[in-house]
């Protein structure tokens, strides 16, 4: 039998003293301590020394509640639909002038010749070209008088010499005949129209005009066949009205990363490196390599008449991207491992996303190199390296999709029953979808399903009819970091205790009304028994072990 005996003070405790000896009330403590643990199971988080808790600087998305996260999203879906909006009133983005054959070879020697067409030669003078111009495309496209229901593709030489006019008026010579190659072309035709194709590009501009001479050699029997009935030449350059848009917003993004870096360093000031998150290390990191993507130096595009601006900004860009999906794989991976040694952490995922930012930055230099010798050079001409190196691009970002979706599947299947870490699962995979199925719409739409084969710097794809595009894809990586550098940031209300640092889930830490509404406590609170043993209601003193 059991007594009941009622405190003497009369504050209403009561006890109950056991009459089974010491094994029952072992039995006893055991099953209260199993029932308070049954009851705060969910909340609890794991104990001080398990592998996957570390000691972090308090992050604003642990006491973030569910009307700042949803605005945290719509803010950042408020700024990326902005850019959009902006991007649809601008310009297009390339400006296009037209000549036709009959235009060129009017008031010459060979307007009436029947096999002028198939052969040329055809001169033409450029239009204006400013350095906001960039760069400067020619493409021809055919028509012929052929009414079949057949396609037929015909390969041809083209032969191009360019001349510049200083600014005495003068030619001076940029591609010479004896310094020509005869590069092959394709000419693909359904019934009587055939499509474009590029004759030469120029990656940056010396002068304000160009004399460029064209010659076919191969046609003559297809004109005889199908008769070629006109030939319509495009110099296409970017609008310089959407260079100033790009300069503009450019120099914004620029202004407000910088601005971005500076608060988030300042809010981290006072905490050591060893303590901040994963998260917040990374982050640490990807806003310089943010602030190089925007490109400080991309003015010098217009100041130098060189190719190395150019290069640079892409060299510049293929590293951020690049740097953004090492960042996916180091986080995925590790929530779920503390010990990151370079060589059983890090190694893996460097020579996974190595071959992607080889392969980005060949395809930014590859073709520009080529092209500084002759601007009549394609990818279409070194058919066996190009597609050589198309496989290897494909099979290293098929290694990098299984890879990451392997980290992502395990960091879900062991971390999402665990308070905070299935909270910056969410809130990074959420992000990450949006942010990838934007990047492939958007380059779909600019290049095409065929990325590597239709090269925006080889054959100019006209996709692009506004500023849109430029505007989303520049708008998301900036926001996209923007975002998680608010949210990764350390709360203010904690940023002047020491508290700050803390455990990833401290066991005290969401006992409260909600997981909305959180406090976290010390090494020393994470051990203390859940109920007080002999205590005053109201005081805070804990019998030690």
């Amino acid at each position: 039998m059991a007594k009941q005996s009622a405190d003497a003070s009369g504050l209403g405790y009561a006890y109950q003293l056991p009459s089974g000896g010491l094994l029952l009330r072992v039995k006893n403590s055991l099953s209260q301590f199993s029932d308070l643990f049954s009851d705060f199971s969910k909340y609890i988080s794991p104990a001080y020394h398990h592998d996957r808790c570390e000691r972090s600087v308090h992050m604003r998305l642990y006491s973030i509640n569910k009307r700042e996260f949803v605005m945290v999203f719509l803010g950042f879906f408020t700024c990326f639909g902005l850019g959009i909006i902006i991007g649809l009133t601008g310009p297009p983005i390339t400006s296009t002038s037209t000549l036709t054959a009959e235009q060129i070879l009017a008031n010459t020697s060979l307007a009436h010749s029947p096999t002028v067409l198939a052969s040329g030669p055809f001169a033409m003078k450029s239009p204006l070209t400013t350095t906001y111009s960039q760069q400067l495309w020619l493409i021809a496209k055919l028509v012929t008088d052929n009414n079949d229901d057949e396609r037929y593709d015909k390969s041809f030489q083209v032969s191009v010499t360019i001349d510049g006019v200083n600014e005495q008026h003068k030619p001076l010579s940029v591609l010479g005949s004896s310094t020509a190659h005869n590069r092959t072309r394709h000419l693909i035709c359904v019934r009587n129209d055939c499509e474009e194709f590029t004759v030469m590009h120029l990656g940056f501009l010396d002068y304000a005009h160009y004399i460029i001479t064209v010659r076919f050699y191969g046609l003559e029997s297809f004109h005889q066949k199908y008769n070629i009935r006109a030939i319509t030449f495009y110099f296409k350059t970017y609008n310089p009205e959407f260079t100033q848009i790009e300069i503009w917003f450019r120099c914004i993004f620029l202004l407000f990363t910088f601005i971005v870096i500076c608060w988030y360093a300042h809010t981290l000031r006072k905490f050591p490196i060893y303590d901040w998150s994963i998260e917040q290390k990374w982050l640490s990191v990807l806003l310089p390599l943010l602030l190089l993507y925007d490109n400080p130096f991309f003015p010098l595009i217009f100041l130098m008449n060189s190719w190395i601006p150019g290069m640079l900004d892409a060299i510049l860009q293929a590293t951020f991207l690049c740097a953004l999906l090492m960042f996916w794989l180091c986080i995925y991976h590790g929530l779920r491992q503390n010990e990151r040694s370079f060589v059983r952490f890090y190694l893996v995922k460097v020579i996974i996303v190595m071959p992607i930012w080889l392969c980005a930055i060949v395809l930014a230099t590859w073709e520009k190199c080529n092209e500084l010798k002759d601007p009549t050079y394609s990818h279409f001409v070194d058919t066996k390296n190009y597609n050589g190196f198309k496989l290897f691009f494909y099979i290293a970002c098929c290694m990098y999709v299984l890879y990451l979706v392997l980290l992502l599947l395990r960091a879900y299947t062991e971390l999402r029953s665990m308070p905070y870490f299935d909270m910056r699962l969410k809130f990074l995979t959420l992000l990450m979808l949006f942010v990838l199925a934007i990047s492939i719409t958007v380059t779909t739409c600019r290049f095409g399903f065929g990325i590597l084969e239709d090269n925006f710097v080889a054959t100019l794809n006209t996709t692009y009819r506004s500023s849109a595009q430029f505007m989303c894809f520049y708008g998301l990586l900036n926001f996209y970091l923007y975002t998680m550098a608010y949210v990764y940031s350390p709360d203010g209300r904690f940023a002047q205790a020491e508290l700050a640092v803390t455990k990833d889930n401290p066991a005290i830490s969401m006992i409260d009304d909600s997981d909305e509404d959180v406090v976290y406590g010390s090494d020393e609170e994470s051990r203390r028994p859940l109920t007080s043993v002999g205590g005053v209601a109201g005081k805070n003193d804990y019998d030690s072990d």
